[in-house]
């Protein structure tokens, strides 16, 4: 079978398949050149190389009117603020009405842009949000203007079988993602030591200056709940609120997060063959589990046509992931899965495809590889994905070995750890039961680091802020306006 990504981050709710087709072409990023640039001089936003002193903002391209943009200079190694520089994509939406500050927001990955968010976020916050905060989206270092791109093949990577049965097995696997590590050292290995989330928290709070708001308030979803902790961490005094959405704990190591989100992938699994056996219109009901199981048995032993590529255990293992991150694409996966049994790959190709280029994986891998402590050997990653697969029979193995480049990683880890003091005012930290991506306990263990106060929200799927929930988004409003925070232990369902 092949490699599984389960990224930390955002599926707007209300998504079918179509939906989340048309939402990446329109909210689509029109800045993809990498800008890295020498003192000396060079072609730069900020024309000599040098750091911004000021933000220069223009209207922003694409389908949204409105809203600001600009490309905003920093430096690359904020050590050596003389260096060599990086080129950041800001975007800001103003506020309607009395301003209290700026709203950085971000949604996750690590590798998406935020320029697509603050669109979604400017029309769907409640209006008291709305109202009173610019918000601000960062482009994370290595997207957008900065893009980091290493030139590999990803469905090569993520074709290759992660469920090692033998030495062939385990050799082709170790191959492929040495492959992988190297095309990145040639390509950007200049770049991927200032890629880490520290760096990015850094971004943040030069944007925060250049705007000229001692204060910020944050909303993070996913990895975005990481660089807002990370980002309290550096800079604690400079937080007004923060809310954290779907988030990941500090302190684990790399291989107990991917252990702990891949149960969090199969109770999901387990919670969509559930509603689809119930449905006498779901068309791989009564057992949908024996159906993803029969379709991942028949591509291991032959492909089965599609196009652009025929269906593989890998197209499978990576498309089965993407309808768990909202419920609403459960029934594109049912359909998927019963094209697939009647011969026909390419539902299931298209949602592999769709998952693939959500998020930048180059990036994805250098945050990653730097923010967690992972093994040096790679041995012991298979073994502990063999450990997790022993359990979660489908997303134990694929989401450890989807890790693998870590081993081989080029640039020394460094990894976070769990601040010792609160964050100060006290988040807001809100934690879906249903999430596959980041399990419930990651939002508890999250409060209990942080300080802050836990909402649960009864239900499915991967973040909850801005998806029109009349329990949870007034919460937030409240918290934000005013600083007002529920009680402890409240339930949204």
């Amino acid at each position: 079978m092949a490699r599984l990504s389960s990224r930390w981050f955002r599926i707007p709710a209300a998504t079918s398949f179509a939906a989340l087709l048309l939402i990446a072409s329109a909210c689509s990023n029109d800045a993809n050149a990498r800008a890295i640039n020498a003192t000396a001089g060079g072609d730069s936003t900020s024309g000599e190389g040098k750091p911004d002193t000021k933000i220069e903002w223009k209207a922003c391209t694409g389908a949204e009117t409105g809203n600001r943009c600009a490309d905003v200079t920093v430096p690359l190694d904020y050590d050596e603020p003389d260096g060599d520089t990086i080129t950041l994509g800001v975007t800001l939406a103003k506020a309607t009405g009395n301003r209290i500050g700026p709203l950085f927001i971000n949604p996750g990955g690590p590798g998406s842009t935020a320029d697509d968010l603050v669109a979604q976020l400017s029309h769907f916050l409640p209006d008291e949000i709305i109202q009173r905060f610019d918000i601000v989206g960062v482009d994370p270092r290595g997207t957008g203007a900065s893009k980091l791109a290493c030139g590999f093949d990803m469905t090569k990577l993520f074709g290759t079988d992660p469920y090692v049965d033998n030495a062939e097995e385990r050799q082709a696997l170790v191959d492929v993602n040495k492959d992988y590590t190297d095309a990145c050292q040639d390509e950007v290995g200049d770049l991927l030591p200032h890629m880490g989330t520290r760096d990015a928290a850094r971004d943040i709070d030069r944007i925060r200056e250049l705007l000229g708001d001692e204060k910020m308030s944050y909303l993070g979803m996913s990895y975005g709940t990481i660089l807002g902790q990370v980002y309290a961490a550096e800079f604690p005094d400079r937080v007004r609120a923060m809310v954290l959405d779907a988030s990941v704990p500090l302190g684990p190591t790399g291989i107990e997060l991917a252990t702990t989100q891949a149960a969090g992938f199969e109770t999901a699994l387990e919670a969509f063959a559930k509603d689809c056996n119930a449905k006498a219109d779901c068309p791989i009901a009564p057992d949908a589990i024996d159906s993803i199981d029969k379709l991942l048995a028949r591509t291991e032993k032959e492909p089965i046509p599609a196009k652009p590529r025929d269906l593989g255990p890998g197209e499978v293992a990576t498309g089965l992931s993407l309808p768990l991150y909202s419920q609403d694409m459960w029934p594109d996966l049912a359909k998927a899965v019963a094209a697939g049994l009647k011969g026909d790959g390419s539902p299931m190709v298209k949602l592999a495809d769709t998952y693939l280029g959500e998020v930048d994986f180059d990036l994805y891998y250098a945050v990653n590889c730097i923010d967690f402590e992972w093994p040096s050997s790679t041995r012991k990653f298979i073994t502990a994905a063999d450990t997790a697969g022993e359990t979660d029979t489908h997303f134990g193995q694929p989401e450890v070995n989807q890790y693998l480049e870590c081993a081989t990683w080029p640039v020394d880890q460094d990894p976070l750890e769990a601040s010792s003091q609160p964050i100060s005012p006290r988040p807001l930290v809100i934690a879906t039961t249903g999430d596959p991506a980041t399990p419930y306990d990651y939002g508890k263990q999250t409060a209990e680091q942080t300080g802050g106060l836990l909402l649960t929200h009864l239900g499915e799927g991967h973040t909850s802020v801005g998806e029109g929930d009349e329990c949870i988004d007034p919460i937030v409003a409240a918290y934000l306006v005013d600083g007002k925070l529920p009680a402890d232990g409240t339930t949204c369902d």
